[in-house]
């Protein structure tokens, strides 16, 4: 992996056109596919530190109930759906998206798919996110990230701060 430089997705339809290819990819929000390769390539369990057997990962396939969806909405939705990770208090101005393919292996806390065998395919940038962004802003129902109780807080004590 060290080395490699993948290309950069800088407009939605290049993300559109490679979902409408049919092929399974997946959308991760981290410091990169070098970060993440190296070593055991594996995501942790964030609330118990388990390490899990494989990347955790947001399916980009496109779903058969959604058919009669524009493919550059059901992308859009895809790709806002973690947003989170960028703009979370833990997250870092280093973390972004970028496509990959893999072996789905099994899936996370969070229902998402756990990937190996991990190919990177291109960098998403800032431009792609600003053009989801503006057509998930677009949709007339009500939508937003998941979210748990507050009282959970950060960390496992149940307090926060």
């Amino acid at each position: 992996m060290p080395g490699t430089t993948l290309p950069t997705y800088t407009a939605l339809h290049q993300l559109v056109e490679l979902i409408e290819q049919g092929q399974p990819v997946f959308v991760r929000w981290s410091r990169g596919p070098e970060a993440d390769l190296e070593g055991s390539a594996v995501s942790r369990d964030g609330l118990t530190g388990m390490k899990m057997p494989g990347l955790s990962a947001n399916p980009m396939v496109f779903e058969e109930w959604a058919k009669d969806l524009p493919t550059t909405v059901w992308v859009a939705r895809r790709l806002c759906d973690y947003l989170h990770l960028r703009d979370d208090d833990q997250g870092s101005a280093d973390v972004r998206p970028w496509v990959l393919k893999g072996e789905e292996t099994g899936r996370g806390p969070d229902n998402e798919p756990l990937v190996r065998d991990v190919e990177p395919v291109a960098w998403i940038a800032e431009s792609v996110i600003a053009e989801a962004e503006d057509v998930v802003g677009r949709q007339r129902g009500a939508w937003g990230p998941l979210h748990r109780p507050a009282r959970f807080g950060r960390g496992g004590s149940g307090e926060s701060g």
